[in-house]
């Protein structure tokens, strides 16, 4: 089976859906006969490997991004690797080419729904750009012969849109990387941090939809004995004195360091599609005090942290209380336990072949079994 992806969500400082399709090329490549391929902007043509580039609009302040503008190259391209099945991560102009190009060839093409567009952009733009945005997603979503959401919530939606074949497809975490034996004894000292420290983190870019404002003021209420790392590039530098900012994109081997070296995430993000960095955060064996929202809901379970009212700085700081109160390593060990059962790329991607098999009709007995 050949699998194409394309999507213009693919950039240096991109985040989940980059993740996400590393680790479908990553454990894909160790079933036989299976086979990716992926087309993403980039400055020019290029091909290397299974990885294809065409050129696009770079978005100024976009970091990184490329928007194509056209989408008969994006097809021809699609049309070229004649893949079995194609999926569109993102709802552009590669969308409606991925759908024209499984016309042409006869194939289905899956949409996966990572961000929740429509409050997003109502957040920013108000309630009218929130409405024609569901029409204008709800219209495309509808013509995928799969749509895959991360989490629950979101798979909900398109169901309210009135969009069928809907499927909660989440996301993994490499197990492996993230892992509690990246613990650094000497971390809190090479970050300035004092030893006795409470120490909570929070990694990922500013973005509204984060809520930092609301870490900062639970930091405010949490006093001396607490002290919260912020890493991620744009984050704010008038902070409280009890926050250490790391304002720049950080390596993966830096943040699962950061993350098995701190004594706990806080995450006040209300508009999660899956929520990946708490995900890596309890593989790591690092427990989660997160806002009662969105996927953040779902993926943080009883037992790996504490879930408190949404946007509310004196309730997140009683859950930090609350959290360091009992036994917190307990909490970290259920939280890594959790991810290995849950959330490890390669049942997620075992799962979602079997989906692949299902629409192509391509028999694969080896799709039955975990891979090696």
């Amino acid at each position: 089976m050949h699998i194409a992806d394309v999507t213009m969500f693919h950039a240096p400082a991109s985040g989940g859906v980059r993740t996400y399709l590393q680790a479908k090329h990553r454990v894909f490549s160790r079933y036989p006969g299976v086979r990716t391929s992926l087309l993403v902007p980039g400055a020019e043509r290029d091909s290397l490997g299974d990885q294809h580039t065409l050129p696009a609009f770079r978005l100024p302040l976009g970091q990184g991004y490329r928007f194509p503008l056209r989408a008969a190259p994006w097809r021809d391209a699609l049309i070229g690797l004649r893949p079995d099945l194609i999926e569109a991560g993102d709802p552009y102009v590669t969308a409606w080419a991925a759908l024209e190009a499984g016309q042409r060839l006869g194939i289905p093409v899956v949409g996966f729904y990572h961000s929740d567009l429509p409050r997003l952009m109502g957040d920013r733009f108000g309630r009218h750009v929130s409405r024609r945005l569901i029409r204008y997603l709800t219209n495309l979503y509808r013509q995928f012969d799969s749509v895959l959401a991360p989490c629950q919530v979101m798979a909900d939606r398109l169901r309210e849109w009135g969009v069928e074949h809907v499927r909660v497809q989440p996301l993994g975490v490499d197990v492996n990387h993230f892992h509690p034996s990246q613990y650094d004894a000497d971390f809190r000292a090479s970050m300035g941090i004092p030893p006795h420290k409470k120490l909570l983190i929070f990694v990922g870019r500013y973005s509204r939809e984060k809520n930092i404002d609301v870490l900062l003021a639970t930091m405010r209420r949490l006093g001396d004995d607490y002290h919260l790392l912020l890493m991620g590039p744009g984050m704010p530098h008038q902070v409280p004195t009890n926050v250490t900012v790391v304002d720049r994109c950080c390596g993966a081997h830096e943040v699962t360091k950061a993350l098995a070296s701190s004594d706990a995430l806080l995450h006040a993000g209300t508009r999660e599609t899956f929520g990946l960095i708490a995900q890596e955060a309890m593989a790591c064996g690092t427990p989660v005090v997160a806002a009662r929202a969105g996927a953040l809901a779902e993926n943080v379970p009883l037992g790996a942290g504490i879930l408190c009212r949404p946007l509310d700085p004196a309730a997140m700081a009683e859950a930090c209380d609350a959290l360091f109160s009992n036994d917190i390593a307990a909490s970290g060990r259920y939280a890594r336990r959790h991810v290995e059962r849950y959330a490890n790329w390669d049942s997620v991607m075992h799962s979602l072949l079997a989906h692949y098999e299902t629409l192509t009709d391509i028999a694969m007995p080896h799709a039955l079994l975990q891979p090696r």
